[in-house]
C-alpha cells in the first residue's frame, strides 16, 4: 500500500492536534510527517504513532524543500491565503480547514458523504476546501433526505460549543467557570467571545452583515447550497453556548412532498457517518456528552410537523473539532487517495 508524505499546518492548534489523533485512529498511510506552525511554536514536539516529531516553522520555501503529497491547513484564513498556493505549486493537494477558499468557484467544497465527486476538481487549483463546522453535520443529514424526498427549505438554529473558537475559546470558558466558583466572575472580561459565555448563551457568532445575519449564519446558507448543488432556501441563527465540545442543531426541513418520520428515521440509520438515537420516551436523544470525541453525527427528536405533512423537525449533535473539522479533512484525504488509484 502506498504511503504519503503529510504536512499539517497549524500543528499545535486544536484542530491540528486532532488531525494527528484521527490519522492514527484511521491508520492513515503516512510515510513522513511534517508538523508546521509559526516561529513561536517551532521546536515544540508532537507525538504520532509513538514517535516524537519536531514542529518546523512554516515558511514560503518549506514545501519546495520537502516532498509533500498532502498538506492539511488549519492555522487560520490569513495563513492559508499566504501559504496554501506554495504547497499546491509544489505538487501537494491542499485540504484547507479555513473559510478562505470555500466559496471560490474553482475550488471544491467537500463533505465526502455528500459530494465526493467534487474532489476530482482539486487539480484546478490544487486545493480542496473543508466546510464550516456547523455546515458539515447539517449537510450529512440533509443529503440522504434530499435524495429521497427533495428539500426546498431548511431553518436551523445552532447551539455551538466554545471549541468553535479554538483552544482559546475553550480556555476562556473554563477560566470563567473557575472564577464563578471563586465568586469572582465579575472580574472576567471576555476576550474571545462578545460577552461572558459561562452560564450564558450568545446569539452572535462572527461579525454581523448588512442583512442582519452574521457571517457564520451566511456561511451555512452559501456552503449548503454549494455542497448539495442546489439553491434550496436556508436560514440560520447561530448561537454560542457554554459547552466545551460538540455543536448541536435544531433543524426544520421543508420537503417537496409529504414525509413520514419513521421512513426518515430509517433513511438516516442507513446514511454514512450518522447515528440515530431517537427514543424520547426513554430519554434517549443526541447530546454533546455523547457526541464529543467521536467521528459521527448523532440525530434524534425526529418528528413530523403537527400542521404540515411535508415538514420534519430534528435535533443533531456532533463534535466540532472532529466531525466539523479534522475528521472531515482526513476523510477528504482518504477519498482523494481512492480517486488517485
Amino acid at each position: 500500500m502506498r504511503k504519503f508524505n503529510v504536512a499539517v499546518v497549524g500543528a499545535t492548534g486544536a484542530v491540528g492536534e486532532e488531525l494527528f489523533r484521527i490519522m492514527e485512529e484511521f491508520d492513515f498511510p503516512v510515510n513522513e510527517l511534517l508538523p508546521l506552525a509559526s516561529a513561536k511554536s517551532a521546536g515544540t514536539k508532537i507525538e504520532f504513532k509513538g514517535k516524537e516529531h519536531k514542529v518546523v516553522e512554516l515558511t514560503e520555501k518549506v514545501f519546495e524543500e520537502r516532498d509533500i503529497d498532502i498538506a492539511f491547513f488549519s492555522a487560520g484564513g490569513s495563513v492559508s491565503a499566504k501559504f496554501a498556493h506554495f504547497a499546491a505549486e509544489s505538487g501537494a493537494v491542499v485540504i484547507d480547514n479555513t473559510s478562505h477558499f470555500r466559496m471560490e468557484l474553482d475550488i471544491p467544497l467537500v463533505v465526502p458523504e455528500c459530494n465526493p465527486e467534487d474532489i476530482n476538481l482539486w487539480q484546478k487549483r490544487g486545493i480542496i476546501a473543508n466546510p464550516n463546522c456547523s455546515t458539515i453535520q447539517m449537510v450529512q443529514i440533509l443529503k440522504p433526505l434530499d435524495d429521497a424526498y427533495g428539500i426546498n427549505r431548511v431553518d436551523v438554529s445552532t447551539y455551538q460549543a466554545a471549541s468553535g473558537a479554538g483552544k482559546e475559546g475553550m480556555e476562556e470558558l473554563v477560566y470563567q467557570l473557575q472564577k464563578f466558583f471563586e465568586f469572582k466572575l465579575d472580574e472576567c472580561e471576555p476576550k474571545i467571545f462578545a460577552h461572558q459565555l459561562a452560564f450564558n448563551v450568545i446569539p452572535h457568532i462572527d461579525v454581523f452583515l448588512d442583512n442582519d445575519y452574521t457571517k457564520e449564519e451566511m456561511k451555512m446558507v452559501n456552503e449548503t447550497q454549494k455542497i448539495l448543488h442546489k439553491k434550496m432556501e436556508v436560514s440560520a441563527t447561530c448561537v454560542r453556548v457554554p459547552v466545551l465540545r460538540s455543536h448541536s442543531e435544531a433543524i426544520t426541513i421543508h420537503f417537496d412532498k409529504d414525509i413520514d418520520a419513521a421512513a426518515a428515521r430509517e433513511i438516516l440509520r442507513k446514511a454514512p457517518s450518522i447515528v440515530v438515537i431517537d427514543e424520547p420516551s426513554e430519554k434517549k436523544y443526541p447530546m454533546p456528552s455523547i457526541s464529543s470525541d467521536t467521528n459521527e453525527t448523532y440525530v434524534g427528536r425526529i418528528r413530523k410537523d403537527t400542521y404540515r405533512n411535508n415538514v420534519l423537525h430534528l435535533w443533531c449533535s456532533a463534535d466540532q473539532i472532529r466531525v466539523g473539522a479534522a475528521t472531515n479533512a482526513v476523510r477528504i484525504a482518504q477519498k482523494w487517495i481512492e480517486l488517485q488509484d
